[in-house]
């Protein structure tokens, strides 16, 4: 009997989930200030270039999952060191979504419990969760959209609703020019979080019907990028982009702000956990994508390395000391200086050695 294929909606809801993980939880393009939507715009347009190439690679051979195609197109040896390497990558990216949820737990919630705790409990709820596989974790994306789509919904509307919004805070458009906004664009906002993308060549081998998927998958990226830059942009018509850009958790701050009838004053405890189901979500999903490449690689079962590689991504989200620490290196150092290679330039590199083969092969 064969295993269920999963459905495209499971596909697209499990994509949203991803985006909207842990984007709303800071104030993107922050060195473009006022003019951040515009730098989320200018990202989200070079980002889905970057989409275009990694849905290209799919097409080519819609059965292989990354892995697969690293083995089978680049060489036993390159392909095992780049299914290690990505592997790592995914783990890492999971380990650093950890640490957002647990830090945000702690700020919001649980101040006096230690971050160690808060890790290990979080890591077993999830880890958990990713023991089932790849299969299951669409299926729980799917079945917890409907709660983060109302929640975003009603924080937007209670926003407009309050009068908050002051659109003077956008002006002067361009005050600095484009610099800072290209700056802030590439590579940040194009890394973080639309390259992020690469991780779904692990998920669309899974799809049953790639008919309509395409379509979809598009117009859900069109709408996503779209989304994500208007949440952000009410950071600034809010907060303004001074004080937006001092914040921790910008977002927060504004659902803090929101009182409605002396009724609902404790918004940001229904915010905080809404956020918690997209964190844990992002990290499901690369927890799944780290474990699969490990079982690829290994050639043992999927289930033996849940264990270690969640131990893996326990320890990595306690290495930086404190909060500032772990944003330093996650976009200093990571984001700027790793990640063109990991998210750009490798997936471009199969891109290009899958489509001259292939223009090859049809020839011959």
């Amino acid at each position: 009997m064969h295993a269920r294929q999963n459905r495209v909606s499971e596909l697209i809801a499990s994509y949203i989930l991803f985006e909207i993980g842990s984007t709303t939880l800071f104030f993107i393009g922050a060195k473009a200030k006022q003019d951040a939507w515009l730098a989320m715009l200018i990202g989200a347009a070079l980002g889905f270039v970057l989409v275009l190439f990694y849905w290209g690679t799919y097409l080519m051979d819609p059965k292989r999952n990354l892995f697969q195609l690293f083995s089978h197109y680049l060489g036993k040896w390159p392909g095992a060191m780049l299914t290690i390497l990505y592997a790592v990558y995914f783990a890492y990216e999971a380990s650093r979504n950890l640490r957002d949820l647990v830090e945000l737990a702690a700020f919001a919630l649980l101040n006096r419990t230690p971050l160690f705790i808060l890790t290990l409990l979080a890591i077993l709820v999830i880890g958990n969760s990713a023991r089932y596989g790849a299969r299951i974790a669409l299926q729980l994306c799917l079945a917890l959209l409907p709660v983060v789509i109302v929640s975003y919904s009603a924080l937007i509307l209670a926003i407009i609703g309050k009068g908050m919004l002051r659109f003077e805070y956008m002006l002067p458009v361009l005050e600095q020019g484009m610099g800072p906004v290209v700056q802030a664009a590439v590579p940040e906002i194009v890394s973080f979080p639309f390259a992020q993308t690469l991780l779904f060549l692990v998920y669309f081998p899974l799809i049953s019907s790639t008919k309509k998927m395409g379509k979809s998958f598009f117009l859900t990226y069109g709408i996503v990028a779209l989304v994500l830059t208007i949440v952000n942009q009410i950071n600034v018509l809010v907060l303004g982009p001074t004080l937006a850009e001092m914040m921790t958790f910008p977002l927060l701050e504004v659902v803090q702000l929101i009182e409605l009838a002396e009724v609902f004053e404790r918004m940001d405890v229904l915010f905080v956990l809404v956020l918690f189901i997209g964190l844990g979500f992002k990290v499901l999903l690369f927890y799944v994508g780290a474990v699969t490449g490990i079982s690829e690689i290994s050639g043992t079962g999927y289930k033996r390395w849940v264990i270690p590689v969640g131990l893996f991504i326990f320890a990595s989200s306690l290495t930086s000391p404190n909060f500032s620490h772990h944003m330093w290196v996650g976009i200093d150092v990571v984001l700027n200086q790793v990640y063109p290679y990991i998210q750009m330039a490798i997936p471009l590199l199969l891109f290009l050695v899958m489509f001259f083969r292939r223009k090859k092969r049809l020839q011959s």
